[in-house]
């Protein structure tokens, strides 16, 4: 009878133990509260040994306070020292083993919670490879021989295939070794796993900027990484995670919420703009106080775009799409490390930690550069999402300039296949930095506002679905096949990227003070940026400012449309001049502008190469030297009911030029190379502004 009290009484002893473990408050011990020894009931000698006093236990539940200034303290410092827990347990009325006990079990809870989610991930990959394995079991089983048509048994391949495949093997890695140097020379990209971009999108990230060549003359930088970034460490991970999902809750608030905490602006501002003080009483922690001398920047934005869900959740959590589609804004990014792929086959729970370098066209707006976690997630009414937030608080970055509050977009399926986005931008930056002229533009927020992100968002979905189109103009004499038409888009494209990752301030280049131009264009009836666009893309006015053409005629040889605007187009133009030097050349242009700006994007192409391209050829090959303006508007003007119009004030122009000084590539550039350069900008500036004034009364 007393070993089986005994066996009942450790039981109890056990389930007191896992009941402590598991619940937030600790226990203390204390006799038995009528002062008397607990005696047998049995008298049973072994149960009365030496007369111990027994003990029984008592929880102390914390209050709801104590809970939350723990919870809070822990997110912040999840393993306090000494001194801290000594601090807390005086400030929470707590004894010091009581807070050790606490943050030990929450850590552990923390583990398993971790511990819990990868086991998940990895159940459904493990089911997702087990899938296709019964799907490669099943083909094999009906496969046949291709010469006879019986049924082929496994293992029999022959001594010629096996060694056929082999070789073919070895020449993929021998191609893509080639492909890799001839890139650094030619400007030949790598291949790209992007359908309707072209493969030179995909050698945006940051270690695959060759160095500027003398032959290929493109815009990227010299071969650096945006930081000396190193991956997360295990012990970060579980603070990535669940920064990641407090900030994906305060994106749909922030995306769906209105008043109070998006007000209606004032004269002189957006329609809407951040309240300030509910937003830290909504979101009191985040990733911490605003940095002294930082200002917040915070905008929301919706459009209908023409692109599916699913298409557009792929471009964005692909870095090469992604800094590909943005390449106006985006001047650099990489994935640093991927926390989780998503499950089911899709991105839906997907983390990836990365670096990227935002930009505005022009060397006098200082870049900013970035690191964050990006997490995509589908909601249960079939909206999804995907939010960006700094992680530099875990890091600790002394040269921090910018970060990364809760920011991304909500896209919502439409019936007809269209996706509705809702986009906001929430940074907070220290914009000392940037010049006078272009800071109404910064804090009106259309330089890196979400605006600015849904207007290249829809006219890039435009021109995917153009570049898509297979009808061919009845006049157009030129481009005659749809492989054609494609190829002249795909080199069109690779102008465009070369021209935005040279024409900013990114930290990949080092500009000096002659290789650009900014011309400020003063606001009123004669310089609004629509004006100084179609003037710019004219081929009927380039030869008022273009000193190349020696003033001859130029005329459109072909023309693509690239989305509902006109100004949105692939041009292909030829001179018409007495100079039998040129007379080989045409020029290939692309112009396109959006609600907050616009490009014209030129080079020279050699009329040979020209045709092969025009006849579906690769278009990798051909050598370019792209130059062009960026057209941005010098501030915000408003119109009736306070709402904000692009096009009606003045314009800010940058000017940028690449002209082929020497066809060695290691050939130093001469103080005359750059005297030369210099006076073609100011010429062409002068005219420009000349030209486009004169046009008026």
């Amino acid at each position: 009878m007393t070993s089986a009290r005994s066996s009942e009484s450790e039981v109890l002893k056990m389930r007191d133990i896992e009941d402590f473990e598991t619940k937030s408050g600790t226990e203390t011990m204390e006799p038995d509260p009528s002062g008397d020894d607990v005696q047998n009931p049995n008298n049973d000698d072994n149960s009365n040994n030496n007369g111990q006093r027994q003990k029984r236990k008592r929880y102390h539940r914390h209050t709801q306070r104590q809970i939350q200034e723990l919870e809070g303290f822990f997110k912040e410092c999840p393993h306090p020292d000494d001194k801290q827990r000594k601090e807390l347990s005086r400030e929470l009325g707590l004894e010091p083993l009581q807070v050790k006990f606490w943050f030990q079990n929450k850590r552990t809870q923390m583990k398993a919670q971790h511990e819990r989610h990868e086991n998940a991930i990895l159940k459904a990959e493990n089911e997702k490879l087990r899938a296709e394995n019964t799907r490669y079991r099943e083909a094999l089983s009906t496969a046949t021989c291709p010469n006879c048509g019986s049924p082929a048994a496994l293992g029999e391949m022959s001594f010629d295939e096996q060694h056929l495949r082999i070789e073919n093997a070895r020449l993929k890695d021998e191609i893509d070794r080639i492909s890799a140097i001839a890139s650094k020379y030619v400007g030949k990209p790598l291949a790209s796993n992007y359908p309707h971009l072209p493969p030179h999108m995909s050698s945006r990230s940051p270690d695959q900027f060759p160095a500027q060549s003398g032959f290929v003359g493109e815009m990227y930088g010299g071969i650096d990484l945006i930081r000396s970034v190193s991956m997360p460490s295990e012990a970060d991970k579980p603070l990535i995670i669940e920064l990641a999902v407090a900030a994906m809750e305060e994106l749909i608030r922030m995306a769906q919420g209105g008043e109070p905490l998006w007000i209606p602006a004032g004269s002189g501002q957006p329609s809407e703009i951040l309240n300030e003080d509910e937003y830290f009483r909504i979101f009191p922690r985040g990733i911490g106080p605003k940095p002294l001398g930082f200002k917040s920047e915070a905008s929301r934005e919706s459009a209908v775009v023409i692109m599916n869900h699913i298409n557009l959740v792929e471009i964005l959590m692909d870095v090469n799409q992604w800094s590909g589609v943005f390449c106006g804004i985006v001047s650099r990014a990489m994935t640093i490390d991927v926390l989780s792929t998503g499950v089911a086959g899709n991105y839906n729970g997907a983390l990836q930690v990365m670096t990227a370098e935002f930009q505005v066209p022009s060397p006098l707006v200082p870049s900013r550069e970035n690191y964050f976690v990006r997490y995509c997630k589908q909601h249960s009414d079939g909206t999804w999402a995907v939010v960006d937030v700094s992680l530099d608080n875990i890091r600790g970055n002394p040269i921090l300039r910018s970060r990364r509050r809760p920011s991304g977009c909500l896209i919502q399926e439409l019936s007809n296949g269209y996706s509705k986005v809702t986009w906001v931008e929430h940074v907070e930056v220290d914009d000392r930095a940037v010049h006078s002229i272009y800071r109404p533009l910064v804090n009106c927020g259309l330089a890196f506002g979400a605006k600015r992100w849904v207007a290249t968002l829809d006219r890039q979905c435009e021109r995917l679905a153009s570049s898509m189109a297979n009808n061919i103009p009845s006049g157009d004499l030129l481009i005659t096949s749809p492989e054609g038409r494609r190829s002249m888009l795909k080199l069109a494209e690779r102008m465009v990227l070369s021209f935005c990752s040279g024409v900013g301030a990114s930290t990949a280049h080092a500009w000096t003070t002659l290789s650009a131009a900014a011309l400020q264009l003063p606001s009123g009836s004669r310089f609004p940026p629509k004006r100084v666009f179609d003037f710019l893309r004219d081929e009927n006015s380039r030869n008022e400012w273009d000193i190349l053409s020696n003033g001859g005629q130029v005329q459109e040889m072909a023309h693509i449309a690239n989305g509902r605007d006109p100004g949105n187009s692939v041009s292909l133009l030829r001179v018409n001049n007495a100079n039998s030097s040129q007379s080989n050349m045409l020029i290939l242009q692309e112009s396109c502008t959006d609600s907050v700006g616009a490009y014209v994007i030129y080079a020279p192409v050699d009329i040979v190469a020209m045709n092969v391209v025009l006849n579906g050829g690769d278009p990798d090959y051909v050598a370019l030297l792209p130059s062009g303006f960026a057209i941005l508007p010098d501030g915000p003007e408003f119109g009736g009911e306070n709402i904000l119009e692009i096009g009606s004030g003045g314009s800010l122009l940058t000017v940028a030029f690449q002209i082929l000084v020497d066809t060695v590539p290691s050939a130093k550039l001469s103080l005359g190379s750059v005297a030369t350069v210099n006076n073609l900008i100011k010429c062409t500036v002068e005219r420009i502004k000349a030209s486009v004034s004169g046009d008026n009364p």
